[in-house]
């Protein structure tokens, strides 16, 4: 059962996995070096520690208790009870999910574990949003992807935002970090999958044509505004394009890939 501790100082040391939870340069640095992420709202809370995930702590208010009481009951781990103007405080906006928990992350697979058993794989080229990797992996788990491969400079899935955008999707899809970012794309044609780059270009087909009959295959998404680069591109075995209205060239990366797990889906 969980340890209910009341804190009365918003400076308390305790308090320091919640501390300006908007500062993502300070937070990055923080929840690398300490081994944990931030999971918020009872549903997220919740599918982080069915998923497996080790609570560190959690900081609720008063009135959010009875909504984790089965979690809290399962629990070793602190709960720091605070009110609601110092959840404020201490995090740097309001709380308006219901909890916050501070969670042990663990080691991620290896590439080649995510792709073993794989068919569809999603793989992010520096996709730097974090709204757009939570996004993303949402759409991957309600469309049967297997897995989901990040470059090196791709935005963290555990973080905060990452997370709630995905609400809790972070916890079920495999993913892993590709090691080198140069040979990415050839290294996934060795491991026997179809390279499917969604790019504007004069060879691009439609997506539909691009993935029918495919038994296994990569679907290369590019980062924000530019795109994928110009040797993930060239090196894919396909080029495929979304059929859009005249005078719409692209959809946000998040939308773009939702639709092309779809279609994948469909094969």
């Amino acid at each position: 059962m969980a340890r209910l501790i009341q804190i009365g100082d918003p400076a308390d040391p305790r308090l320091a996995d919640y501390r300006d939870l908007r500062d993502v340069e300070l937070r990055k640095h923080l929840e690398s070096n300490d081994g944990l992420f931030i999971a918020e709202g009872e549903k997220v809370v919740r599918r982080a520690v069915e998923a497996g995930f080790a609570p560190r702590s959690f900081l609720m208010a008063p009135r959010w208790l009875e909504g984790l009481e089965d979690v809290l009951a399962s629990s070793d781990a602190p709960c720091y009870v605070v009110d609601e103007a110092m959840a404020e405080e201490v995090t740097g906006f309001h709380v308006h999910r219901g909890a916050l928990a501070s969670l042990h992350r663990t080691p991620l697979p290896t590439v080649a574990q995510v792709l073993a058993e794989a068919r569809t794989v999603v793989v992010l080229e520096d996709v730097v949003d974090h709204t757009n990797v939570g996004a993303i992996f949402r759409s991957a788990a309600a469309l049967d992807v297997d897995g989901i491969l990040l470059s090196p400079r791709c935005a963290d899935p555990l973080y905060r935002r990452s997370i709630k955008v995905a609400m809790g999707a972070v916890f079920t899809v495999p993913y892993a970090r590709v090691d080198s970012w140069y040979d990415a794309v050839a290294a996934l044609s060795g491991a026997g999958f179809t390279t499917v780059a969604l790019t504007l270009g004069d060879d691009s087909v439609d997506i539909e044509d691009a993935v029918a009959g495919q038994d296994r295959i990569a679907l290369l998404m590019g980062t924000e505004g530019h795109g994928l680069s110009e040797r993930w591109s060239s090196e894919a075995e396909v080029r495929a394009v979304i059929p859009m209205a005249e005078g719409i060239d692209s959809l946000n990366v998040a939308a773009a890939t939702a639709v092309a797990c779809y279609v994948a889906r469909r094969r």
